[in-house]
């Protein structure tokens, strides 16, 4: 309590000081859950943790589709025949952030990374996200979590048999069955390596302090308030990239290609929940970028999308882009009222408006969804179409085969949502009218965005408005939320269970991209809209207004450790 409380200190000295010109500025839209890369996954933690913790691969930052690049890798790995077995050689020279937990200039080795997957696997107090990455593939993984347990003393002394370092620069890692997904993990700040060090002076928590080898570390933090970060005057993992996309190439984003990074001097990411105050930050040029919301689209766009003449006098540019963003209506199955009840789900599926719903909060910039994949993904196709579309007759004539004719003696449903926003209740809010129409009561019930994600690791949502940002471009990442092997606390927070799904899933995320997969894919789908553990709402298109002085910027929805590559000119 004493540490937070002089770390709310520090981040309150530490506003608005300085030179304005060297810090550059965004917003976050909720509080930062954790800034513990095994605890961080959600698209706000994210932001802070991938500017501070680094992997060994990382996405190219001005390339579409998208490539990996090693970062804290020498190259990419040796791969035996068998495709079980993996090499990986670490650079050189990289050294940790400064800190009183470790030696001086304490550089990286090969044993950190294996702390960190271990960590992933720890049942301590770690409350981690990302074990699903790692969950049955890693050859005595699972053994060695079922024989450590909580003991932090055999965390160390217990080996596991397919994470082995030779030496310093050489990490090998072997696998139960061929896992075609493994480098996109290594992308993932899951698998960022942390000292043994660290991990001892603060008994494994890094819950309020971070030891990161990135672009900048953290000066200060309140998971309320927000994070300053600090500008890394010893980072040598990566440079400005040398080659980009066709698109990279007509912005002139090459102009410093092999140029040292980071450009920025100091970075402010400060929580801003509501629509309108943000605004008013980016419009004053206290915040350097922002995501359109629908609260603003009328104001910043035309009809067609294109950027109204005022707003371009004002020096502000826009980026338009499809997103690997998709949004759905979920139900836990393990709820005795929506979850044993397929016919109540069917009728929710059949009565809420979802085009109403596109045109009222995304302006109707969002595709409708007609898949569980989204585009961008290989193996996702627009002919596809979903079992459900608005039809309130059909709706509730499925009401009425729930048991619950014209909502009669049904239960109020509890719908959670994700922050405590106007944006938010008032989505809320629409799918409690629809619902209404049916004779459905609906109470909502609001929460911190921690607070939901602690709901949800815990199991105990009914009801609520769900989202996925994928983590890399392929369709495992999607159908992982559905595995039994993800249940609370993992990310299948649907409580979603059944026997083929997983046998197919098991058998598809083996394989490489190709027919086989595919068809895999299609029965999984046809599985999910079968049982109806959610309703597809909409794939994200993003609107992104940035000031014309803020240079570099190009936008990925899964490429989250950008900031090193953004410059202030002018500002």
């Amino acid at each position: 309590m004493r540490l937070l409380l002089v770390l709310l200190i520090l981040f309150v000295g530490c506003t608005r000081k300085g030179n304005k010109s060297d810090t550059l500025e965004i917003s976050l839209a909720n509080e930062i859950s954790t800034i513990d890369p095994v605890g961080c996954y959600d698209t706000v933690c994210f932001v802070p943790v991938t500017q501070v913790y680094e992997s060994l691969y990382e996405f190219d930052y001005l390339k579409r589709p998208y490539t990996l690049r090693p970062l804290l890798a020498q190259s990419m790995p040796q791969v035996s025949s068998d495709r079980l077995t993996y090499t990986f050689k670490v650079k050189k020279g990289i050294r940790y952030h400064s800190s009183a937990m470790l030696p001086q200039n304490r550089e990286v080795k090969a044993l950190d990374f294996i702390n960190q997957i271990k960590r992933l696997a720890f049942l301590g107090s770690l409350n981690s996200r990302g074990f699903w990455l790692v969950d049955g593939k890693i050859k005595g993984l699972n053994e060695w979590r079922e024989k450590v347990q909580t003991d932090l003393n055999l965390f160390f002394t217990e080996s596991v048999e397919g994470l082995q370092a030779p030496d310093d620069e050489t990490l090998i890692v072997t696998l139960n069955s061929p896992y075609p997904q493994l480098l996109y993990a290594l992308t993932l700040s899951f698998t960022a390596p942390i000292p043994e060090e660290a991990i001892r002076a603060t008994k494994n928590d890094f819950s309020l302090l971070a030891v990161g080898t990135g672009a900048y570390s953290i000066s200060s933090y309140n998971p309320v308030q927000g994070v300053e970060l600090k500008k890394n005057p010893h980072y040598v993992s990566s440079t400005y990239p040398t080659d980009g996309d066709q698109l990279a190439k007509k912005n002139g984003l090459l102009k410093d290609a092999g140029a040292k990074l980071p450009f920025v001097e100091k970075v402010r990411l400060v929580v801003i929940k509501e629509a309108q105050t943000d605004w008013l930050n980016f419009m004053k040029k206290k915040v350097d970028m922002i995501n359109l919301t629908k609260d603003h689209y009328h104001v910043a766009l035309n009809q067609d999308g294109s950027l109204k003449s005022e707003i371009i006098k004002d020096q502000i540019e826009l980026q338009a882009s499809p997103t690997l963003i998709y949004w759905w209506i979920a139900f836990n199955m393990k709820d005795p009222v929506v979850g044993n009840n397929l016919n109540l789900r069917k009728a929710i599926a059949h009565g809420v408006n979802i085009d109403k719903y596109i045109e009222i909060f995304t302006y109707n910039v969002a595709q409708k969804a007609n898949s569980i994949y989204p585009p961008g993904i290989p193996g996702y196709s627009s002919k596809t179409q979903l079992p459900y579309a608005y039809d309130l007759i059909l709706a509730k004539e499925y009401l009425k085969k729930a048991g619950y004719p014209d909502g009669k003696g049904l239960p109020t449903l509890k719908f959670d949502i994700r922050g405590s926003d106007t944006r938010r209740r008032q989505m809320g809010e629409f799918i409690q009218q629809e619902l209404r129409q049916l004779g459905i009561n609906m109470e909502i019930i609001i929460n911190t965005f921690p607070g939901f994600l602690e709901k949800a690791r815990k199991g105990q949502l009914q009801f609520w408005q769900g989202g996925w940002v994928l983590d890399y471009p392929d369709a495992e990442n999607v159908l992982q939320l559905l595995s039994s092997q993800n249940l609370p606390p993992g990310q299948n927070y649907f409580n979603f269970v059944n026997a083929d799904f997983d046998k197919y899933f098991k058998e598809a995320r083996q394989i490489e991209d190709g027919p086989k997969k595919f068809e895999l894919m299609k029965k999984m789908e046809f599985i999910v809209n079968e049982e109806l553990p959610w309703v597809m709402q909409y794939y994200a298109r993003n609107y992104i207004l940035s000031h014309r002085y803020l240079k570099n910027f190009m936008y990925s929805d899964i490429i989250y450790n950008n900031l090193k590559y953004l410059k202030l000119e002018g500002k």
